[in-house]
């Protein structure tokens, strides 16, 4: 990527950031009686959010919930190193970054693996049949998200490196409008990003995460507030816990309590959330800290972090 381009893409990420934190972006104490929750619409916890149990199991202790939305993790994990939220659920690469990058996170949760909730998508029409016909070609994704791991990882399945294609760092919203004017060759991005532009456009799925990545979603915490309210966070946990498992049983009606929320069609939601998975574990098991770590140390050798991290030193004991 030359200079200008560079220049653009993180002035672009910065905006985009600055834009989702508005008036709370500077660090602040946690107040008394308020959890600050980072959400994306792409999330189940919009779900949540419609349904309002949440905010109702944390009222009766007397603490509101204050939603506070984002267009992809990596903003929300900036929002979350200068204290502007207590607690968010992003992909797996967001936190390895931010962790690189000297942010006082914590590990608190996660989702089972999730490989379906990510996709490699082209035009209807693109000739590209394979992964491997991706050499040369460019490639739109969200710097720092877990769509970034898997293109490293389908890229090497295919017997090619991450530098073998061009890559063009875009928030969701920027990349689809690339994708559709004929901008970029390919698209990687997660749900129900996915499936919009599947039914809406006739993208095509070129692959998924399954036997690429795990993909699995997480919990993540500032230290701050696993240290100072941890009875409260394994509150939210629990409430968090039992409101996956209601999902997972009715996600038809799921997908229609979250389709206004996300300005998507019914059709589209039942889609996407066909491919998630539902649930909530913690603390992390050995097996989650270790793909994480893997995917630290992946970055790491790309020269993509600044300075090696260790996972497990964030890894809240629950």
């Amino acid at each position: 990527m030359n200079p200008v381009s560079r220049r653009t893409v993180l002035k672009t990420l910065f905006v985009s950031a600055a834009l989702a934190l508005g008036p709370t972006r500077f660090v602040r104490a946690q107040t008394p009686g308020e959890l600050r929750l980072g959400w994306q619409k792409g999330s189940v916890l919009a779900v949540m959010r419609a349904r309002g149990t949440l905010d109702r199991a944390l009222a009766q202790g007397g603490v509101s919930v204050r939603w506070i939305e984002f267009p992809a993790g990596p903003q929300m994990l900036e929002a979350l190193a200068v204290g502007s939220i207590d607690l968010g659920e992003v992909g797996e690469t967001p936190p390895v970054f931010s962790q690189a990058a000297g942010a006082e996170l914590r590990y608190v949760a996660n989702r089972p693996p999730s490989p379906r909730e990510e996709a490699l998508l082209v035009p209807q029409d693109s000739p590209l049949r394979t992964v491997a016909q991706l050499a040369g070609k460019r490639v739109a994704l969200n710097k720092g998200s877990n769509v970034h791991y898997l293109l490293l990882r389908l890229l090497e399945n295919a017997g090619l490196s991450y530098r073998d294609v061009k890559t063009a760092f875009l928030p969701p919203a920027d990349a689809r409008s690339a994708f559709e004017r004929g901008a970029v060759d390919a698209w990687v991005i997660w749900e129900p990003f996915a499936s919009a532009a599947e039914v809406q456009i006739g993208a095509r799925r070129l692959a998924d995460a399954t036997g690429a990545a795990a993909n699995h979603g997480f919990m993540i915490a500032t230290r701050a507030f696993t240290e100072n309210a941890p009875d409260l966070l394994r509150q939210v946990l629990g409430a968090l816990q039992e409101e996956y498992r209601w999902i997972g049983v009715h996600v038809d009606e799921s997908a229609r309590i979250a389709a206004p929320q996300l300005g998507l069609s019914t059709e589209i939601v039942q889609r996407a959330f066909q491919n998630y998975a539902f649930g909530l574990e913690w603390p992390l098991s050995e097996s989650v800290v270790q793909n994480q770590q893997r995917i630290a140390d992946a970055f790491r050798a790309l020269g993509l972090l600044p300075r090696p991290v260790s996972v497990r030193d964030v890894v809240w004991a629950g």
